[in-house]
């Protein structure tokens, strides 16, 4: 049998990226943003890149943490639709 791993590309989905970026802050201790900036650096995806990764779920948790460090006003909403 062959290595699987060296033929099949690991294709990144929102539901995969939002349990790395959930794991990282778990495990690591991190902010979500931290935590995203972390998964983007580990599999090199592009900040740029992470619209289409966000999932609705990800994107409250990272305004919720925004609006507690006074980076988001209270009623604002992150640009990723």
């Amino acid at each position: 049998m062959s290595d699987k791993s060296d033929k099949t590309p690991d294709f990144m989905t929102k539901a995969k990226f939002g349990k790395l970026v959930d794991s990282a802050v778990l495990s690591l201790n991190l902010t979500y943003m931290d935590a995203i900036i972390h998964v983007c650096e580990q599999n090199v995806i592009e900040l740029e890149d992470i619209k289409k990764y966000v999932s609705p779920v990800l994107k409250a948790k990272v305004e919720v943490e925004a609006m507690n460090l006074n980076f988001l006003e209270k009623n604002a909403e992150l640009p990723f639709e």
